[in-house]
């Protein structure tokens, strides 16, 4: 197995070589198949994903069967990786929107990793950061911006994504609905406005064509603000923490509080 920075996931690509020598053997290459779900709310996690391309969301169900994304995962992420620290249910749905290819482990095998190495296990601290600056913007979106301006905060983290294809992105208006929560009426109507104000350029039958520059313009504030944090604590945070803590056979892994998100 290559160096982590030529595997294209950038939790791994952060690591020291000799921290992920500990993971090297044991990744397995795998595409992620658009559409696949990768794991369900409440069946234990078999798989931890390291995404080097495409765009993962996170779906929470609800038991009425309403469907709202939480999150949106691509190279600057992983699916599952809480399990490392217990062997807990997924609390959401894992589903592949846009196609790519992802590095697999196992739990076990990464937990035996994490117990050897702090930065490993910073791996996890990071990623907790990352997702709960997400979780904590699109709550406070989906509570405070219209559906037209949280839509096009949705396509713009995908399409961020959704490397080498173009402006044209895989989704259905059933997946739109799933996204944001609302009736396929709702959707429609949203679609449709978002034509008019050519931020879509078409939407044929499960594409849909954007333009990116009038698409920001109606997306919400969220979009940069939330972008920029990610990066920051993938890249700065990550750069950081994990240079600090060189493997060491038999090191305990730190605690893992969650730390205060960036403003």
């Amino acid at each position: 197995m290559e160096h982590a920075t030529r595997v294209g996931n950038r939790l791994l690509a952060a690591l020291p070589p000799a921290d992920f020598a500990l993971l090297a053997p044991h990744l397995r290459k795998v595409p992620l198949l658009h559409d696949a779900v990768l794991v369900r709310s409440g069946d234990r996690i078999e798989h931890l994903y390291f995404p080097c391309s495409g765009a993962i969301a996170l779906i929470m169900e609800l038991p009425n069967g309403q469907t709202a994304a939480t999150a949106v995962i691509g190279n600057d992420g992983a699916v599952g990786l809480m399990t490392a620290l217990a062997p807990v249910r997924s609390p959401m749905t894992a589903v592949v929107r846009v196609a790519g290819t992802a590095l697999q482990i196992s739990p076990a095998r990464f937990h035996t990793a994490l117990e050897r190495s702090p930065a490993v296990a910073s791996v996890v601290q990071i990623l907790s950061r990352a997702l709960l600056t997400q979780f904590q913007h699109v709550a406070a979106c989906n509570a405070l911006h219209s559906v037209e301006a949280r839509l096009a905060r949705w396509l713009l983290h995908i399409h961020d994504r959704a490397e080498g294809g173009g402006d044209v992105l895989p989704l259905t208006q059933e997946t739109l609905s799933e996204l944001l929560g609302v009736r396929r009426t709702t959707v429609t109507h949203v679609v449709s406005a978002l034509r008019t104000s050519r931020a879509l350029k078409s939407s044929r039958r499960g594409q849909l064509e954007i333009d990116r520059r009038r698409l920001e313009v109606v997306a919400c504030e969220c979009y940069k603000v939330m972008s920029r944090r990610i990066d920051r604590i993938v890249s700065q945070d990550a750069v950081r923490l994990l240079h600090a803590a060189p493997a060491r056979n038999g090191c305990p892994p730190p605690a893992f509080p969650f730390a205060k998100t960036d403003s």
